[in-house]
């Protein structure tokens, strides 16, 4: 047990730092928020750390409940980066609203987060995933005077208990037909004949995981609780979840369900060209940014189940480098709609209300466009190499009519983009006023850094990702 203890420091850096922030906060009440703010920062950084220190690590813990290795260390360490971040630019936003309770919140979704990205169990698979979930249905309505931030709260609880019933109707099947909650012991079980208990469990626990990377059919709660969270919540939604529920996923099917590759695969396919297809359709008519943005998560993680798809190493590494590039690429787009306030202090989330911005505001606009050219995946922004390698990917899996339906589904989404391009460079001057010094001194340079990696700069680190997500994937192979 000590031994145990002694390779999970990030989990235990995470549970003290949050039970710390919860006590404080407690006490002390929401005088010292800042403070608070701090700890959690201090706290997310110490477990970045420890990742690091067990990086190249394969061992498992308690039983072969958890892993410790490359796989999970990578999905942490971006987890973690996100969820600093989102700590770190929340108190502008929030203003006097700002609580305690806001840092413990995003300390306790991460601790779920990175269980789930070490879950060797389905029982260790449930208790990260709910404690995520839980800690978001509070961050999601965490404005409790704003109606949509409470409705956006609703259905994700809703939708997510149902959700959350189907993933554990989906284990109790493999449980019941494997006679283990390990994933080495189902992948055995699996390995021979396939019936149809184990299918139906297959379909359930993959739905369940669906849900959670907003892949269609279960993307129904983003658009609207993207829209009405507030907007750093919904960049942390846009960010770190869907790390961990990606990285979840790839272990589940690769580790668990690897020797029924013609069982899942096939639903991986529909679940890919159903993201893509209606993640681009559906933001064509969209006029909010946020809501825009969700539709754009949609058809991202599609092509990245293109790469998880194909089911081989190659894939794998194609789907964690395309994580980290999202992850940035998102994380600078939503920076940008922080920093969209008018003359009155207030967000503007309007699509039309951007025209002109490049005039108003050329450092702003010209980011953005860098960001939105980067998710639709348009050479020689750095967003086009992770696509290219998923598709090459599935090419090398002999999936062609997938790649080459993924490829001419991304010409849509290239429109919408573009779309708001136009309205930011071309369109006569809106009303909006847009002054200058919205944002920090942080959340410029963050801005600028993202945009200037995600640039040609993004290319000069292709050798160093290669060898990053080829010793992460490595280790489910």
């Amino acid at each position: 047990m000590t031994a145990d203890l002694a390779l999970i420091w990030p989990e235990l850096i995470l549970t003290i730092g949050g039970l710390i922030t919860l006590m404080l906060g407690t006490f002390a009440g929401d005088r010292q928020v800042g403070l608070y703010q701090l700890a959690a920062m201090v706290t997310l950084a110490a477990a970045a750390a420890a990742v690091v220190t067990f990086f190249g690590t394969d061992t498992t813990v308690f039983s072969g409940t958890l892993s410790v290795d490359s796989f999970g260390g990578f999905a942490k360490l971006l987890i973690y980066a996100a969820s600093f971040m989102c700590i770190l630019v929340a108190p502008r936003f929030f203003k006097d609203s700002m609580r305690a309770e806001y840092p413990t919140l995003i300390l306790f979704a991460a601790l779920g987060m990175g269980i789930m990205a070490s879950s060797r169990d389905l029982m260790t698979l449930y208790i990260g995933l709910e404690l995520n979930s839980l800690a978001a249905y509070v961050l999601a309505s965490f404005m409790r005077t704003d109606d949509r931030s409470s409705e956006a709260g609703l259905k994700y609880f809703v939708l997510g208990a149902l959700a959350s019933g189907m993933l554990l109707y989906g284990i109790s099947l493999l449980y019941g037909f494997t006679g283990t909650t390990d994933f080495a012991g189902i992948a055995k079980v699996i390995g021979g004949e396939m019936n149809i208990g184990l299918l139906f469990g297959v379909v359930f626990v993959i739905a369940g995981l669906a849900f959670k990377v907003s892949a269609v059919p279960f993307h129904m709660w983003t658009p609207d609780v993207y829209e009405g969270a507030p907007t750093p919540v919904t960049t942390f939604f846009a960010t770190a979840p869907k790390v961990a529920a990606m990285a979840l996923l790839t272990r589940v099917v690769i580790d668990a369900m690897g020797p029924a590759v013609g069982a899942w695969q096939q639903i991986i396919i529909f679940l890919a060209l159903a993201s893509i297809i209606l993640g681009a359709v559906g933001a064509i008519g969209q006029k909010n940014i946020k809501r825009l943005l969700a539709y754009s998560s949609i058809n991202n993680v599609g092509f990245m189940l293109v790469g998880l798809a194909a089911g081989t190493q190659q894939g794998v590494e194609g789907v964690l480098t395309y994580l980290l590039v999202y992850m940035v690429t998102t994380l600078g787009a939503f920076l940008v709609v922080l920093q969209l306030r008018d003359d009155q202090g207030n967000q503007v989330e309007s699509i039309p209300a951007l025209a002109g911005l490049s005039q108003r505001r050329p450092g702003i606009a010209a980011a953005l466009a860098v960001f939105l050219f980067s998710l639709a995946g348009i050479p020689p922004l750095f967003g086009f190499w992770p696509k290219y390698l998923v598709f090459e990917a599935a090419v090398n899996a002999n999936l062609v009519p997938l790649a080459v339906a993924g490829i001419v589904a991304s010409v849509i989404g290239a429109y919408y983009y573009i779309a708001i391009i136009k309205t930011m460079y071309f369109d006569d001057k809106s009303d909006t006023e847009f002054p200058k010094g919205t944002g920090t001194v942080v959340e410029d340079a963050v801005i600028t850094a993202s945009a200037l990696w995600l640039s040609v700069i993004g290319y000069l680190f292709i050798g160093v990702l290669g060898v990053l997500s080829a010793s992460a994937a490595s280790v489910l192979f």
